[in-house]
Order: structure tokens, then C-alpha cells, then sequence
């Protein structure tokens, strides 16, 4: 089989201009627009999420959670980082009701999870979708980073595919019907490695039973 020429097509050379231009800044999200949007903030409402809260939205995409996090939230709690600053863009123009409510400078691309300029403020998390395009040191490196920019963190939501031992190395159905590779995108991981990688960065962590769109797992990791 031969290999794929990047880690995700999020990383293709001009996908996400294309894509905004042809007015697709939805589509490319994953699909599913209003459903998953509606479940990662039902995910949070669950988790404590409070409007008085701080919260980092990392992989925000098109602000699927965003149009619907930001009223929510106290004016300016709201931060979000992306592979895509455009992308990002796309949304604050299109997808929220008072763009006013999300300054432009909240929205942070961040190809390499370094997490700078986020403020010390932020104190939950949500990667919904993102380690599920990417291979498993880069959820080592978010980890690691989110840890040293984010002093205050409570609570970081993040989703994995996971994959039976004996699957691993296989394309394996996940229960939503989406076939995940070990090697390339979308990513599952074995449930032992990703418990030693929350351990490893200093992260405590619950591996929930929710049900996700496309068989993913939620993990709800707090820093020790």
C-alpha cells in the first residue's frame, strides 16, 4: 500500500483555501454540522462547562462548537487555535450570531500545539476530533504544552479512535462505521498506549462510555 503524502488531508497544500472558497468551510469539519456540534457542547454542559469558565478550543475548525460556545460563555472566554487561521476566519464571519462576542484575536493558528499566546486564564479544554487525524506524538506534544500554557486547567475533553491489540495493526470498523489505520488518517491507538501517554504528561483521566459520532472515545483528562 503505498504510503500517504501527508500525515492528514487537513496538512495537503492549499485544502483549506480551496475549500473556503467554494464555500465548504463546513463540509470539511467532518460533516454531520448541527449533530456533532450540538454533542460537544452537550459534552461540556455535562462536564461542568460554566459561563464563567474559560475555555480553549483546540482543532475549532469553522467554530462548529464556537457558534454555540461563545453566547454561552461570559463575554471573552472563549479562545480557540487551529491549523488554520482562515478557516477559523471563515466561521467568525459565517457561523456566530454576534461576532462581536469573539474577538478576532481569540482565534490563534497553531500548527504545532505550542499554545502561544493563550492566556493563563483558561481553565477547560475540548480537542474534539483532532487526535483522530493526527499520529500519537502529537497528542504527547498538546499535552505536554497545554500543561505549561494553561497553569489554571481543570479539565481537558479530548476523543481518540482506540483499536483491540489484535486490530492494531489492521484497518479496524470502528462501532459508526469509519475504518481507522494505525499508520495513517483517520488514527486509532491502542487504549493501553493512550492511558500511558495521559500518565506520562501528568494528566489523571477518565475513558467515558459516551457515544460519539464515527465510533469515537471521550477522554476526560485533568492535570495532576
Amino acid at each position: 500500500m503505498p504510503k500517504p503524502a501527508h500525515i492528514s488531508p487537513y496538512h495537503a497544500p492549499d485544502f483549506f483555501r480551496d475549500a473556503i472558497a467554494a464555500g465548504r468551510h463546513r463540509d470539511i469539519v467532518g460533516g454531520r454540522w448541527e449533530e456533532t456540534g450540538l454533542i460537544q457542547m452537550q459534552i461540556l454542559l455535562d462536564q461542568g462547562l460554566d459561563p464563567h469558565h474559560h475555555l480553549l478550543d483546540i482543532g475549532a475548525g469553522s467554530l462548529r462548537l464556537g457558534c454555540r460556545v461563545v453566547p454561552y460563555l461570559d463575554k471573552g472566554h472563549y479562545w480557540a487555535t487551529d491549523l488554520s487561521g482562515d478557516l477559523m476566519r471563515a466561521g467568525h464571519h459565517s457561523e456566530l450570531a454576534d461576532p462581536a462576542r469573539l474577538p478576532a484575536h481569540h482565534l490563534i493558528e497553531d500548527a504545532e500545539f505550542t499554545f502561544n499566546g493563550i492566556p493563563e486564564t483558561i481553565t477547560h479544554a475540548i480537542a474534539f476530533a483532532v487526535f483522530t487525524h493526527l499520529p500519537m506524538n502529537h497528542l504527547r506534544r498538546a499535552l505536554i504544552s497545554l500543561r505549561a500554557a494553561c497553569p489554571r486547567l481543570q479539565k481537558l475533553l479530548l476523543t481518540v479512535f482506540l483499536a483491540p491489540d489484535a486490530a492494531y495493526l489492521s484497518p479496524h470498523r470502528q462501532p459508526d462505521g469509519v475504518v481507522t489505520h494505525a499508520a495513517r488518517a483517520p488514527y486509532h491507538m491502542l487504549r493501553g498506549d493512550a492511558e500511558h501517554i495521559l500518565r506520562a504528561s501528568g494528566y489523571g483521566f477518565d475513558i467515558m462510555e459516551t457515544e460519539l459520532p464515527r465510533g469515537q472515545v471521550l477522554i476526560a483528562a485533568r492535570p495532576l
